[in-house]
């Protein structure tokens, strides 16, 4: 026979799990119930101050609003799973939900419960997913008092703002590298004690470039050697045709992505070796990463680049440093904005689990606020 498990002082058995005494379950219907958004066309679109919250979120904005202030709204058609809280009065969309009446709940409070309850799961359709209103508003979920739910919003409307804030600082920092890398990369701007002469170079210039094999075999996950293909992601592979410092360039899939390994590697057919530099291999680095993509047109608004060849890799001209010296001082400048970027991007990320695990708890009721 199973012992019961044993439900703590304060808290109660229920259809939706153990939450605490005094918590209530209702049907989300019955504590924020969702409509399908407004019909407003391109055509009929007068830019102004109201946002237009679409499926994925605001896009326009239009000189009229059908929304009062704050708003939850989630995406009805194509985008489903993303919830935007709006705060000012708004035109929520056709294709998205918005709620109606938040029936004296707090709306920050609502916000958060939905993007905790995943709405996603309530997606129907093979092709455009879609929304189903009525699946939604028949789910069943804890509430609080009202004075409760306003403390857990604002303990998570905090977290949010410190996420915030480390993504805009970490955006700061990325744009900074951006300019430092303009500067340095093509001598426009010098280091102090410096002033040696630079060169124009190719990359056929300073160091040799394969491809990869056209008939190995597709990878084993299990394998002891890195296996590069055109993919973002590396697999592994049972052989290798490939040893030492080498960076690679995919020839195709996604196009001019970059690796840089040390070591017993093998790479597939269309994937670009470099090895035996002649310049900085660091400095390299960073001129193929600031310039390579943008010298073939990839990225920019109608660019369609299936593969590169060979040739489009050795005619690729960059700036140079004669002096080793002043390469390598460079590219340590440079490695050392990345590294501190590294730190605020693992600390966003340590954030954003926190507070994922702060919903989980304040909105379960396992942790307590008041």
């Amino acid at each position: 026979m199973v012992e019961a498990m044993e439900i703590q002082e304060g808290f109660k058995q229920t259809e939706v799990g153990v939450i605490p005494s005094d918590w209530g379950i209702k049907k989300l219907k019955d504590i924020a119930p969702l409509q399908r958004g407004f019909d407003l066309p391109n055509s009929k679109l007068i830019n102004g101050k109201y946002p237009v919250v679409y499926s994925n979120g605001i896009i326009n904005y239009h000189n009229k609003y059908q929304a009062k202030g704050p708003g939850v709204v989630t995406g009805r058609s194509g985008t489903i799973g993303k919830v935007h809280y709006i705060q000012d009065n708004y035109w929520p969309h056709n294709t998205s939900l918005w709620v109606t009446d938040f029936k004296n709940n707090n709306p920050l409070f609502i916000y958060y419960l939905y993007l905790c309850i995943k709405i996603d799961r309530f997606s129907s359709g093979s092709g455009v997913p879609t929304l189903n209103r009525n699946d939604v508003h028949d789910y069943k979920v804890a509430i609080p008092t009202k004075a409760e739910q306003t403390a857990i919003a604002r303990a998570l409307n905090d977290a949010d703002a410190l996420i915030t804030q480390l993504e805009k600082l970490i955006a700061k920092k990325r744009a900074i590298k951006q300019g430092v890398m303009q500067e340095l990369l093509t001598g426009k701007k010098r280091l102090m004690g410096f002033n040696g002469k630079w060169d124009i170079k190719t990359l056929g210039d300073v160091c040799d470039i394969k491809t990869g094999k056209k008939d190995v075999n597709q990878g084993n996950p299990n394998g002891y050697y890195p296996f590069f293909t055109c993919s973002r992601e590396s697999t592994y592979s049972d052989e290798y045709s490939f040893d030492g410092e080498a960076i690679l360039i995919a020839g195709n899939g996604e196009v001019g992505n970059l690796h840089y390994y040390v070591g017993k590697f093998e790479a597939y057919q269309r994937t670009y070796v470099l090895q035996n530099f002649t310049v900085g291999t660091n400095y390299l680095w960073y001129q193929l990463l600031a310039f390579f993509k943008k010298s073939l047109g990839i990225g920019t608004i109608g660019s369609s680049i299936p593969y590169i060849k060979i040739e489009n890799i050795a005619e690729f001209i960059f700036s140079t440093p004669k002096e080793e010296s002043e390469q390598t001082a460079i590219a340590q400048i440079l490695s050392d904005m990345d590294a501190e970027i590294e730190i605020l991007e693992k600390k966003l990320d340590k954030h954003k689990m926190l507070k994922q695990g702060m919903m989980q708890n304040l909105l379960t009721g396992r942790i307590r606020l008041i």
